[in-house]
């Protein structure tokens, strides 16, 4: 039994070493990227208004999105609301693309995990109080199905972020580039 357990500890203490420093980040950027970033992209991209600034003139649908019984108690006239809405939903329809691409490409990444962090704290309140989320789409945790939208799936999605922001973006990142010439030049 005790040999057994020392090849054990031998060949998981060897791969702890050799992935520690690289893997998870990678991983989890990697992760985000083939789950995530074209589903945040998308719904970016339905807010966005007509033209080439059409990113500061919201369409009606982001602000239904972001803003539903305020648009319902406007008669979904956009005219009706305030500039606080409007605010909220260009700097969310922003979040939506930058973040994610800051993700992406390892650049301010934990900075950048954070901030998806609270958007998707703020999403799925939005769709609980906004959108009357039903029970079924909201789930439960220590249940026998694990397919609920918002609290099983967004578990997820908030663990891949919280590993960037505790690890890093890892090797194949601008963070760690820019980190490297810093260092250089402190030298």
């Amino acid at each position: 039994m005790n040999a057994l357990i020392s090849l054990h500890n031998f060949i998981f203490s060897r791969l702890e070493s050799g992935l520690n420093d690289w893997f998870l980040s990678t991983l989890a950027r990697f992760a985000f990227a083939a789950t995530l970033l074209i589903y945040f992209w998308k719904s970016a991209v339905t807010k966005v208004g007509d033209g080439i600034f059409g990113v500061f003139s919201p369409s009606i649908g982001g602000y239904a999105q972001i803003f539903p019984k305020a648009m319902e108690a406007a008669s979904f006239n956009v005219s009706e609301l305030t500039t606080f809405h409007w605010a909220v939903v260009v700097a969310g329809t922003i979040a939506e693309f930058v973040l994610p691409a800051l993700i992406i490409v390892g650049l301010l990444t934990r900075i950048a995990a954070l901030g998806m962090i609270g958007f998707v704290f703020v999403q799925s309140l939005t769709d609980i109080y906004g959108h009357n989320a039903d029970e079924t789409t909201i789930g439960a945790w220590f249940d026998r199905a694990s397919d609920s939208l918002i609290l099983d799936q967004r578990l997820f999605w908030v663990t891949i972020l919280l590993i960037l922001v505790v690890k890093g973006a890892g090797p194949l990142s601008l963070d760690r580039l820019f980190n490297a010439g810093r260092a250089d030049a402190q030298q």
